[in-house]
């Protein structure tokens, strides 16, 4: 039939043959002729009749299907059992992974040379002057973090009525799972911003940034989305939900693995525009020495696609002669300062390179106890553990980071989320951050490369995680640039700032599992979200002598007094020779050897606590 509208959409259907003859049957006809053939006629006791078997067979049919429905006396349907119910559990396909393959891998319609890329014919192309927010703008862009994702309207009440504050944001309670977002003014504890200060003006630019927003990884010490998943699924002839849980009676897991997500491509692309209108004027200096800038990532998949979403953001498309590449192997064995547990074999024992799972799990069984005891209800036939309930947080952050919302995360008070945010800070402050035994050593390598870049001067010994073959190449490792991006993951960059001495968020630590902290100083959704950026800004100013150095993480300035020698500046600047000079002490500090293959031992939990990211010294 033609011309019918969308039956979705509700509309009835155009008119056509199947509808003329509909009208035709139905509605008198303009010659007064009768329409149709009746050849018998009615009376009122003949519908009487067809009426009263109707109801005769309605109550018939309602008796088999709801015997318990016909009782005598007042139903109290509210306090009604089970036991007069008929049961209905979840659908065996509830918990199963859902995927969807795009794209298809033989498309039937694919013809690329009759979709070029460049076809020719661009019209004009002349460029304009390069752009410099960081040192012409009044005032510095803010980055508010995730305009796409949608936060529920209500959190965590069984009556669904108490709505989220107007002061509270969700996506900044997910720790390393937060996307990332400028942290303000004065959150490091300087009254700055990244705008250039005056009397200054940017020489140099050295850009550390975490991958952008991903599916959860293949291992989790604790909790895990895909493990509560199996678990739903493998009981879900067991079980059935209600009230806020009831979504699970069909909820299908979606989420994959490791990869980036279309936020998170989203986030670096973001992240790339926003650095060339900040420090585009950079590129004049590889203009008037007739080079392009070499940025560095590595090889696992979010780390490529990342940088290459960044670059495009800051190139623009097509990339092809604007800068180059520089792809690290990530792999066990090879050196490798943006993922150096690969070669440091201590991170890979449990009770040293993860030691922030016991903290974690003590201060699940405080936080979630009531809700816990507020979900359980809702769900029959299953048993919820803490860690299932820690999942479903889990759960919340990465299903609104992959598809952009997610039912999980209605189920949790404020406080209940101020609660995740702090078992992440405590996984990440004993597991990647001060608190842990191998921080320091990990980012001992990236902090040995930044001093060369910071001196122009080649690496003389590779005793850490430094690559010689490319290291010692100035093509894949030049030292003479205005501009250097390195892409890497959360617990290296938290293995950096321990290293760089940046005490200013150790002063709160070691962390308790008994309770949150006021005014902690540490806090993960602040340091290694999805997308942070690390800016280590070189300036030259006519107010102080010498070549000056900031460090502004997720457009927070923070001071630098850790290091020694640097002063309480009010823009949080530090002498260059100040800085490397002090830098190079605590590199002599570090034992590579010692720290990644010593026999060293420490006992579990807070029997032993570091603040400074190192082992016990023999």
């Amino acid at each position: 039939m033609v011309g019918k509208s969308d039956v979705e959409t509700g509309e009835a259907y155009a008119r056509d043959s199947y509808d003329g003859q509909e009208r035709q049957s139905l509605l008198p006809s303009t010659s007064g002729a009768p329409v149709g053939s009746p050849t018998k006629k009615f009376g009122v006791l003949h519908l009487a009749l067809a009426f009263l078997a109707g109801v005769i067979a309605c109550a018939v049919a309602h008796l088999f299907a709801c015997p318990g429905c016909f009782v005598h006396g007042r139903t109290n349907y509210s306090n009604s059992t089970t036991d007069n119910r008929v049961k209905v559990f979840a659908p065996p396909y509830v918990g199963s992974t859902q995927v969807h393959n795009y794209p298809p891998s033989s498309p039937t319609n694919a013809n690329p040379t009759l979709f070029p890329s460049d076809v020719g014919y661009p019209g004009g192309t002349p460029t304009g002057a390069e752009p410099n927010v960081i040192e012409t703008a009044p005032a510095y862009p803010i980055h508010t973090g995730a305009a796409q994702l949608v936060v529920p309207n209500t959190l965590g009440d069984t009556d669904k009525e108490k709505s989220a504050s107007g002061d509270f944001n969700l996506f900044q309670k997910w720790g390393n799972l937060s996307p990332w977002y400028s942290v303000g003014r004065g959150a490091f504890g300087l009254d700055s911003d990244p705008t250039v200060p005056e009397t200054c003006r940017v020489t140099g630019l050295h850009f550390l940034h975490r991958h952008g927003a991903r599916y959860p990884t293949q291992w989790a010490s604790y909790g895990g989305p895909a493990s509560l998943a199996a678990r739903l699924n493998e009981a879900a002839a067991e079980w059935n939900a209600s009230g806020s849980l009831d979504f699970l009676n069909d909820w299908t897991y979606k989420l994959g693995e490791e990869l980036l997500t279309p936020f998170g491509r989203q986030q670096m692309y973001d992240l790339g525009i926003s650095m060339r209108l900040k420090y585009g004027f950079l590129l004049e200096n590889f203009t008037e020495s007739n080079t392009i800038p070499v940025f560095r990532t590595e090889s696992q998949d979010r780390m490529l696609h990342s940088a290459l979403n960044f670059a495009i953001g800051f190139f623009g498309y097509p990339l092809d002669g604007k800068y180059q590449q520089s792809i690290t192997i990530e792999s066990d064995g090879v050196n490798n300062t943006l993922s150096p547990y690969k070669t440091c074999s201590n991170a890979n024992v449990r009770e040293k390179g993860d030691r922030g799972v016991w903290y974690v799990k003590r201060w699940a069984e405080i936080y979630l106890v009531e809700a816990l005891a507020r979900l359980q209800p809702y769900i029959k036939g299953y048993e919820l553990s803490i860690e299932d309930v820690y999942v479903m947080q889990q759960m919340c952050a990465y299903e609104t980071v992959a598809i952009g919302y997610s039912k999980f995360c209605e189920l949790f008070t404020e406080e209940e989320w101020e609660g995740f945010n702090y078992a992440l800070d405590l996984s990440f402050w004993y597991g990647s951050g001060f608190g842990c035994p191998l921080a320091r050593v990990q980012g001992y390598g990236w902090v040995k490369e930044f001093l060369a870049r910071l001196t122009n001067t080649p690496i003389t010994e590779h005793n850490s995680s430094t690559n010689s073959t490319l290291d010692d190449d100035p093509i894949t490792f030049p030292l003479n640039q205005s501009l250097y991006v390195d892409a890497t993951h959360e617990v290296v960059v938290l293995n950096i700032i321990t290293a760089l001495n940046l005490t200013n968020f150790a002063t709160s630590g070691p962390l308790p599992y008994t309770h949150i902290p006021t005014n902690r100083s540490f806090e993960v959704s602040k340091l290694a979200p999805f997308g942070t950026n690390i800016q280590f800004q070189l300036l030259e100013c006519t107010s102080v002598p010498g070549p000056q150095l900031r460090i502004i993480i997720n457009d927070g300035v923070t001071p630098l007094t850790g290091i020694k020698g640097c002063p309480e500046q009010r823009d949080g600047m530090c002498p260059v020779d100040t800085f490397v000079k002090a830098q190079k002490e605590l590199l002599l500090e570090t034992d590579w050897e010692y720290d990644c293959f010593g026999n060293w031992t420490v006992p579990e939990g807070d029997a032993w606590n570091t603040t400074i990211g190192s082992p016990p010294k023999p």
